[in-house]
């Protein structure tokens, strides 16, 4: 009589099996390279690389959002040694990138951007094995894309400090698309009016605290006043990212089963970790740099009961499309921050799809659309 597997033991062969089943594609790989693909946005740029790797008469692609343009440029202009011969399957290439310095000319600008590249290149690396095998990333694993929920995630446009913010980013994009639901960025020129009106326009889903960043160009004064009028306004809304201290606690506390995390979040092992077990988090998988660990995120958080809802790193490129993939496989129905890169361009263009968004998947690969 076999004997019964204990349930840890059991999650953890769930947890294994997806990966392993995508670690041992073949993949053979000839050589690679890189291609710009910066977007002016008018105020500012966002930096892009694609990676092109290569093999067997097929093309794998994947994304590079690094923030820094200058870790960017560094990049296209001088590439990574990389030596392939040693590399036979995808688990072969991830190991393998898991140990090459791919910042080789000088450390990054901040410590994520290691993740986010080695994303760029591991996704490119599945997108090149499953194309090489004939096959998409849905049917190896066994699941069905699903409609893709998704909302838009903008900041309101703030002018001097007399007349504070504006609501004009949601109001253009709800003119257009009047079913358009937001996640925003509560910041500290919130009045109790600005919070009303936005009440009145359109659903807002997420509200991104910003309670982790520091020294960013997006940095939000902790505010425990700012916090309860928010979560009171918007009660069905998720509270990312509060900065959780003597003074915020009394608040968040009896709201913690709708406060989720996002910029803490770079591997499993940070979710474990979290004072406050969540109900629901924010994968961004770039930020969790392999497919591996994203898969065991997912893995994880669907035997523990929390929801996952996507993340985008303003992906110009293929890498929107990835995100995309993933969260119509595995989180479909959550409030996903991947809507079509469309939604985030100022000028706001016509002929975008609308939520719920018909899945896209391409026959071979891991490409969207």
């Amino acid at each position: 009589m076999v004997a019964p597997v204990a349930d840890d033991e059991t999650k953890e062969l769930n947890r294994m099996s997806n990966w392993d089943t995508l670690a041992g594609l073949a993949l053979t790989i000839d050589g690679y390279g890189l291609s710009d693909h910066d977007r002016d946005y008018g105020s500012f740029t966002r930096p892009s690389t694609v990676v092109h790797l290569r093999g067997g008469g097929e093309e794998g692609i994947g994304e590079d959002v690094v923030y820094d343009t200058l870790d960017q440029i560094a990049h296209r202009d001088n590439g990574t040694p990389l030596d392939f011969s040693d590399v036979s399957t995808l688990g072969d290439f991830c190991a393998q990138i898991a140990e090459t310095d791919l910042f080789p000319l000088a450390a990054p600008g901040m410590e994520a951007s290691r993740h986010y590249r080695r994303w760029a290149y591991e996704s490119a690396a599945l997108d090149l094995a499953l194309r090489q095998a004939g096959t998409s990333l849905h049917e190896v694993l066994g699941r069905d894309p699903k409609p893709l929920n998704f909302i838009c995630s903008t900041r309101l446009t703030t002018f001097d400090s007399e007349e504070g913010s504006s609501v004009e980013p949601v109001t253009k994009r709800l003119a257009r698309y009047p079913t358009l639901e937001f996640k925003l960025d509560p910041e500290n020129d919130w009045t109790a009016e600005l919070i009303a009106e936005i009440e009145g326009l359109a659903p807002v889903r997420v509200l991104d605290l910003k309670g982790h960043y520091k020294g960013t160009p997006v940095d939000v004064d902790t505010d425990p006043e700012l916090y309860a009028a928010v979560a009171e306004a918007f009660p069905e809304a998720y509270l990312e990212d509060p900065d959780v201290n003597d003074e915020t606690r009394p608040i968040l506390e009896p709201m913690r089963d709708r406060c989720t995390w996002d910029a803490p979040l770079h591997s499993l092992d940070d979710i474990k970790g979290l004072e406050w077990k969540p109900k629901a988090i924010n994968s961004k998988p770039s930020r969790f740099g392999s497919i591996e660990e994203v898969l065991s995120v997912y893995d994880y958080c669907a035997a523990e009961g929390i929801a996952v809802y996507s993340g985008g790193q303003g992906e110009v490129e293929c890498g929107r499309g990835q995100i995309q993939y993933l969260a119509s496989l595995f989180h479909a129905d959550t409030p996903n921050d991947c809507a079509p890169s469309g939604y985030n361009d100022p000028s706001v263009p016509e002929g975008l799809p609308t939520a719920p968004m018909d899945p896209v998947p391409s026959e071979t690969g891991f490409r969207w659309g």
